[in-house]
């Protein structure tokens, strides 16, 4: 059973609970991530979230999310659900928003409450999805996209939307962003 880790508002681990108990009207703030993946030719991998999924399902969206699991570094977290979601590797993981923060309500009242650093990676695979959690990819141009996302011409999920915008303000080539230091990371992501 995949467990969260749960926290408090200075971003303490305060507990953990099963996955499939915290995405509900009362969702306690836990830690997530997100994580944007781009090509050699600098495409961003946007994902369409599974139909299947309790939380907008269908949704178009960044590369990857998750949880890390209780004592699980980051960086790992980020790693394995790479590999699990999309059967990707990379050469190069960094952190550039250690400290977003972000609650979404769904229509029929389920809430998403997380503190969620945000990822930047790099690949040269070619993604093959996991069908319970990936409907479908595409390769996209960053700068058309960020510019379709902050003019709202492109729906995405509620935590793309709100982070294009302060990645967007890191400048228009992922490659040359700036990398956030591991300290920055709420207390309970630093271990």
């Amino acid at each position: 059973m995949e467990r969260v880790v749960l926290l408090d508002e200075s971003g303490q681990a305060i507990g953990t609970a099963p996955k499939a108990t915290v995405h509900d009207e009362r969702t306690p703030l836990h830690l997530a991530f997100s994580c944007y993946v781009f090509d050699s030719v600098g495409r961003l991998l946007l994902t369409r979230r599974a139909l299947s999924k309790p939380t907008w399902p269908g949704v178009w969206t960044n590369s990857c999310c998750g949880h890390p699991g209780p004592g699980e570094p980051m960086e790992a977290g980020v790693l394995r659900r790479l590999k699990d979601e999309l059967g990707l590797s990379v050469h190069r993981l960094e952190l550039v928003l250690p400290r977003f923060r972000y609650r979404a309500v769904m229509p029929n009242g389920v809430v998403e409450n997380e503190l969620c650093p945000v990822y930047l990676a790099f690949t040269e695979d070619a993604p093959s999805p996991e069908p319970s959690e990936v409907e479908e990819v595409d390769w996209v141009d960053w700068v058309a996209f960020a510019r379709s996302v902050l003019d709202g011409s492109r729906a995405v999920s509620p935590w793309c939307a709100e982070q294009v915008p302060e990645l967007a303000a890191l400048g228009d080539r992922p490659t040359a962003w700036p990398v956030a230091r591991p300290d920055a990371l709420p207390p309970a992501a630093r271990n």
